[in-house]
C-alpha cells in the first residue's frame, strides 16, 4: 500500500514537487506502470523505474507528483540538456486516469521548463498517455503533435526471406568505431524529415552523435544488444549508407532502435536488408517478439514494416513545444 504524505486531507488533488516525496511512495504507482508496460507492451520497464526511485530518493530529478488524500496517483519528471527540455515519463493510477489530471502534470513541467528564456524547445513521447493525438494540449499556441505508432513483429511466425538489394552493399555487425561515419549518416538521412521536427538530435552530426550514444550507453531503448545491430556499406566506396541498430527489452522481446538509410539508395532494398538481419539474429537469440516505432507520415517506411509482418499495437503522440530561447 502507498504511502501516505498527507494523512489530515480529504480527498483533494494537489501537485506537489517531486523532490518532497520518497521513492517509497511511488512504489504503487511504479509497480503499476511496471505491468502495463510488460502486460500491453511486452516491455521490461523495471531498470527504469529502480532509476526513477534511486533519483527520488537522492532528490535529484526534476518533476512532480500528483497527491490525492495523501497518495501518490501520478508523477511526471523532466530533464534539461542545454538548451532543451525533455519529459522523461508520465503516468497517472488508472483508477484515476483522464485528460484532466494528465493535462495538470503536463503543465506542471512546462511551467518551469518555458517560464525563462534558457529552454529553446521541449520534447516528449509518453507511451502511456490517455487519447494523445487528440488531445488538447497546455500551451497549444506553442505545440506541435506528430502521430506515431509502436509496431511489434511475432518472429516465430514470420519468415524473412532474403531479397535482392539493387545497389552493391556489403553488411557488417555494428562496431564502435562507425559512430562518427554513423551520426553524419543520420543527419543526412533525416534533412528536411519529419522526424527531425520530433528529434532535434536528427538535424547535425554532433547532435546525432549524442543520440547514438545515448543508445548504446543508456536503457532508454532498452539493452543495446550488439550482436543483431548491423552497419551497411557501398561495396566499391566502402561508404556507410546504413544502419540498423537493435536493443533488448525483455528476456524474449527485441527492439529496433534505429534504422536509417542514406537517400542516395532508399528504395533499394538496403533498409529491407539491414532490418532482415536484425530480426532473424534477434529470433536466433531466442526473441519471441521484436517491437519498433515510426512516424506514420512516414508512410514509406510504415509500408516496408506492415509488408514485412509488423502489426500496430498503439498510437501514441510526439510532441514538441517552442520555448523562447533567444
Amino acid at each position: 500500500m502507498a504511502a501516505r504524505l498527507h494523512p489530515a486531507l480529504s480527498r483533494t488533488q494537489e501537485i506537489v514537487d517531486l523532490r518532497q516525496v520518497a521513492a517509497r511512495d511511488l512504489d504503487g504507482l511504479l509497480e503499476e506502470e511496471t505491468a502495463a508496460w510488460r502486460d500491453e507492451l511486452e516491455w521490461d520497464f523495471a531498470k527504469a523505474a529502480d532509476l526513477v526511485r534511486r533519483f527520488v530518493d537522492l532528490r535529484a530529478l526534476s518533476g512532480s507528483a500528483l497527491v490525492e488524500d495523501g497518495e501518490v496517483i501520478g508523477y511526471v519528471y523532466y530533464v534539461i540538456e542545454e538548451h532543451k527540455g525533455l519529459i522523461g515519463d508520465l503516468y497517472v493510477r488508472r483508477a484515476f486516469r483522464g485528460a484532466e489530471p494528465e493535462t495538470r502534470l503536463l503543465e506542471a513541467a512546462l511551467d518551469p521548463l518555458l517560464s525563462g528564456s534558457e529552454v529553446a524547445r521541449v520534447e516528449c513521447q509518453l507511451m502511456m498517455l490517455q487519447s494523445p493525438v487528440t488531445r488538447v494540449l497546455p500551451r497549444a499556441a506553442q505545440a506541435s503533435a506528430f502521430e506515431r505508432l509502436f509496431m511489434r513483429i511475432d518472429l516465430g511466425r514470420t519468415v524473412l526471406r532474403e531479397r535482392p538489394v539493387r545497389h552493391p552493399i556489403f553488411i557488417e555487425r555494428w562496431s564502435d568505431h562507425y559512430q562518427e561515419a554513423g551520426a553524419q549518416l543520420i543527419a543526412e538521412s533525416y534533412r528536411g524529415h519529419v522526424d527531425s521536427l520530433i528529434n532535434d538530435q536528427y538535424r547535425t552530426s554532433a547532435a546525432a552523435r549524442r543520440f547514438l550514444y545515448n543508445i548504446v550507453q543508456y536503457p532508454g531503448c532498452g539493452v543495446f544488444y550488439r550482436p543483431a545491430s548491423y552497419a551497411a556499406f557501398e561495396a566499391t566506396t566502402g561508404q556507410l549508407i546504413g544502419i540498423s541498430l537493435a536493443s533488448v527489452v525483455a528476456p524474449e522481446t527485441g527492439h529496433i532502435a534505429q534504422i536509417c538509410v542514406s537517400p542516395d539508395v532508399q528504395g533499394a532494398g538496403v533498409g529491407y536488408a539491414l532490418l532482415r538481419q536484425s530480426l532473424n539474429t534477434l529470433r536466433d537469440a531466442q526473441c519471441r517478439s521484436a517491437s519498433l516505432t515510426v512516424t506514420a507520415a512516414n508512410t514509406g517506411a510504415v509500408t516496408l514494416y506492415d509488408r514485412v509482418g509488423f502489426q500496430t499495437l498503439r498510437r501514441f503522440a510526439a510532441y514538441v513545444w517552442a520555448g523562447n530561447a533567444r
